[in-house]
């Protein structure tokens, strides 16, 4: 066990209901060759020292985690019976702290958190075993993460070298209201192949997500950098040097200079005061030009770029037929100022979307939560403006 992390074995790096697409594209762009692309996830061959240099890269992802053992399991008595025979002695120190997650779906099992402390019964009963000192253990994520995936009568353990999240890039430290999650919003951004070159225009930008993502793509500043505490330093064998090396070499590849123009607007001041504050934190409050208007005084750059809007759904917020105008308005003013563009409306309600007024040329399917969303897309052809 004292080798996993040089040890290439089974990794599922985990994402959102249909991220996998955009997540399997950032995986392959670091130079790995996935086994299998699934609706919420991509399995690649790594060694644990790969997975800090995939923790670090990826914005799109949630979890990297790495499997080192699988087995049958009828029930929780053959699942802790497999555990215990794990040296978990050798990947987990016995004065440390640990927590276990799971996705479980088994008949004898009424709830995961019964099947959680099993895991980590195990776990403690085998280092007390071989060490005569039990590990700590708990909920909170900010250490060792142990991860089961049982499904009906096969289990598969994994390190869960991330910990907390990374579909969260750490700098939204006022979310504003319905805010966008930080990998979602990156998965739209690579739907629409801007080229981090031509200027994006992010019109009703709420808390900032979408343009701060444009602006650290742009960058090519990893959201990893963001952030210094990650599961896999609290494993048995963790050399920090190859963390420090990957982040040093994420600093060097950061763009300085030649940055697209990155217009975020919203008539709401306090929401462009929150996206600024949100910028600040990412880093990249000077490569975003905020303005407070309506939408349709947004300053649109002569040379013809992306811009994306992501208006209200009229789900939890906004009055219906208020919204039907907005979508109206949408539609008129990309119609008529923004020739030259592609224009992108992320909406959860095909209702409102009717309202835009323009055919779409495509339709990229997305949650956004438990709700089912559409990006759509627009060719606004060339022609003088109005």
């Amino acid at each position: 066990m004292k080798e996993v992390f040089n040890t290439p074995r089974k990794t599922i790096v985990t994402c959102n209901r249909r991220l996998s697409p955009y997540l399997d594209q950032e995986i392959r762009a670091l130079g790995f060759e996935p086994k299998r692309v699934f609706n919420t996830g991509v399995e690649v061959l790594t060694s644990i020292n790969d997975c800090i240099r995939l923790n670090l890269n990826l914005r799109v992802a949630s979890q990297v985690l790495y499997e080192i053992a699988s087995f049958p399991a009828k029930d929780a008595t053959q699942l802790y019976q497999a555990l215990i025979q794990i040296p978990w002695e050798e990947v987990i120190p016995f004065d440390g702290y640990f927590s276990v997650t799971s996705n479980v779906h088994n008949e004898t099992i009424t709830t995961p958190l019964f099947a959680n402390v099993k895991v980590k019964d195990a776990i403690v009963d085998r280092i007390k075993d071989k060490k005569g000192v039990r590990p700590d253990s708990g909920p909170d994520l900010s250490k060792a993460v142990i991860h089961l995936h049982w499904i009906d009568e096969r289990a598969e353990i994994f390190l869960d070298t991330t910990g907390e999240t990374l579909a969260k890039h750490g700098y939204r430290k006022h979310p504003g209201k319905a805010p966008m999650l930080e990998a979602l919003a990156t998965s739209t951004l690579l739907a629409t192949k801007w080229n981090s070159k031509e200027p994006f225009v992010n019109p009703m930008c709420g808390s900032g997500t979408l343009a701060i993502e444009a602006a650290l793509m742009a960058q090519h500043r990893m959201p990893g950098l963001q952030r210094m505490n990650y599961s896999f330093m609290h494993f048995i064998g963790y050399d920090e040097e190859v963390f420090f090396e990957e982040r040093r070499r994420l600093k060097e590849i950061t763009q300085k200079n030649n940055l697209p123009v990155i217009i975020a607007s919203d008539i709401a001041p306090e929401a462009i005061a929150i996206a600024q504050a949100n910028a600040r934190t990412a880093g990249v409050e000077h490569l975003i030009q905020f303005e407070v208007c309506d939408f349709a005084e947004t300053t649109i750059p002569e040379e013809a770029g992306v811009i994306m809007f992501n208006p209200e759904y009229g789900e939890r917020l906004g009055v219906h037929t208020k919204l039907e105008l907005t979508y109206s308005r949408i539609g008129d003013f990309m119609k008529k100022s923004c020739k030259g563009y592609r224009g992108y409306v992320f909406t959860g309600n095909p209702e409102l979307a009717k309202k835009i007024g323009l055919k779409a040329s495509r339709r990229f399917e997305f949650f956004n939560g438990k709700l089912d969303c559409r990006l759509l897309q627009y060719e606004l052809y060339e022609g003088s403006r109005d």
